[in-house]
């Protein structure tokens, strides 16, 4: 959990640098170029993080208490929840922990410390490689509903739903493991970077190939009502806009973290990308808003969900 010594693992500790008070700051070295560094108070970290634990568990009452969300569907954006729920509850875990062991707070001895920064690095990285595999999964059911309607619900059943989600839980579990065991081998960051860009090629060949059926639909039916420029072009516009801040989304808030991951392997050494590492913090916070951004795109726009959201609150 400390920031210093060998062992320090994947997550939390890439960059090599701690938390720092709240500025925007050129960190400069003797021979190295001017970076700009943005630093994160660990208040406002802690703060995302909380906000994104207490949306995803709204998420999940919901799902669990509705009985009409017992879907294929639902559950998929249920376990995205629970995945987004882990990533916040493993970063501010973390976070609080190494504050209270610099603070002196926390008196551990080190081979326990090291074993509990694993256990959370390990649940860290799981969840976030369940998150990355739930949007794919999400991508690939509304693609099944939309070009295979009429055999969706034979194709897409509740069996085979939940075997997808034990798959993807116990791959991930098995991964990270990997992943934070051998976490200073090449050949696991060119696996994430890899995995990483892989969902991004899958939902945006998916969502764009259901965009473009849609505009196909809505020329069909301006056709029929003699109106053929008006009613396609909104829909296109507003199902490219949709579709821009979907991706656009997804790769704001992950891209940063993977681009670190590169070129870490890429260029460990080099001056330009030692600027780069010094803003892990960040980009992990990214990976926070994500979490919170998440609910709203996928679970909050039913109004199903919603309805049952406020029973849940009141």
């Amino acid at each position: 959990m400390s920031g210093q010594g060998p062992q320090r693992r994947l997550l939390g500790s890439l960059n090599g640098t701690s938390p720092a008070t709240p500025h925007f700051e050129l960190a400069a070295n003797q021979t190295g170029p001017r970076c700009l560094e943005v630093s994160i108070p660990d208040g406002l970290f802690l703060s995302l993080g909380l906000v994104s634990v207490v949306e995803n568990v709204l998420v999940v009452a919901a799902i669990a208490k509705n009985r009409n969300l017992h879907s294929p569907m639902y559950y998929f954006i249920g376990c995205l929840a629970v995945s987004d729920l882990l990533v916040s509850v493993g970063n501010v875990l973390e976070t609080a922990v190494m504050l209270l062991v610099a603070a002196g707070t926390l008196a551990a001895q080190a081979a326990v410390v090291q074993q509990l920064d694993d256990i959370i690095d390990v649940l860290i990285c799981g969840s976030m490689v369940s998150s990355l595999c739930f949007l794919g999964a999400i991508a690939v059911d509304r693609y099944l509903s939309i070009f295979y309607a009429l055999r969706y619900h034979s194709i897409v059943t509740l069996p085979r739903a939940w075997r997808a989600i034990s798959a993807i839980w116990v791959a991930s579990v098995l991964s990270s493991t990997l992943f934070i065991a051998y976490y200073n081998h090449t050949a696991v960051l060119l696996c994430l970077v890899s995995f990483f860009v892989a969902m991004l090629v899958l939902m945006a060949v998916l969502y764009v190939h259901m965009l473009a059926r849609a505009c196909q639909h809505a020329r069909g039916i301006a056709r029929l009502h003699k109106r053929q420029h008006f009613i396609p072009q909104g829909f296109g516009l507003k199902g490219a806009a949709t579709l821009t801040i979907l991706l656009g989304i997804f790769f704001l808030c992950w891209g940063p973290f993977f681009l670190h991951l590169s070129l870490m392997v890429l260029c460990p050494q080099h001056p330009i990308c030692g600027c780069v590492f010094q803003n892990f913090n960040l980009f992990l916070t990214l990976i926070i808003c994500n979490s919170i951004i998440d609910p709203f795109i996928y679970a909050f726009r039913s109004q199903e969900l919603r309805k049952t959201l406020q029973e849940v609150v009141l």
